[in-house]
């Protein structure tokens, strides 16, 4: 979404569409910037690196993504999110938390960042 202002009003926005289909990705999202915006917030509360104006501002690329790439990590494997969880109603509690990767089907529990940090991951052949 590029959002365009005269001043300090916003007059229109535009959209690009960088990665899928350009004739599907407008469907999925509607043309506002709320799924952008909510994205790059939870990016900046989690990763210092992002956030402009401070000391822990990157100055260099790898070690940016190398941030990044944890927080991601963190973010979907650690982190349950509220509106993921599902109900249970059992005598103990009421809801389910889960994390993206757990509603993705990628795995069956939420990690710990001991268990994250200790996962070793092997880079599969891409052209064999």
């Amino acid at each position: 979404m590029i959002k365009h202002h005269s001043g300090s009003r916003l007059i229109r926005i535009t959209s690009r569409v960088i990665y899928g289909d350009p004739n599907e990705v407008p469907d999925f999202l509607g043309l506002n910037t709320a799924y952008v915006e909510r994205t790059n917030l939870a990016s900046r509360q989690m990763n210092g690196r992002m956030v402009r104006k401070t000391l822990s501002f990157s100055k260099e690329e790898e070690m940016l993504q190398a941030s990044c790439a944890l927080e991601d990590a963190v973010y979907n494997l650690v982190r349950p999110v509220k509106t993921l969880r599902i109900e249970v109603n059992d005598d103990t509690r009421r809801w389910e938390p889960r994390t993206p990767a757990m509603a993705a089907g990628l795995t069956d529990h939420t990690w710990t960042i001991e268990e994250l940090m200790m996962t070793v991951v092997v880079p599969e052949a891409i052209n064999t």
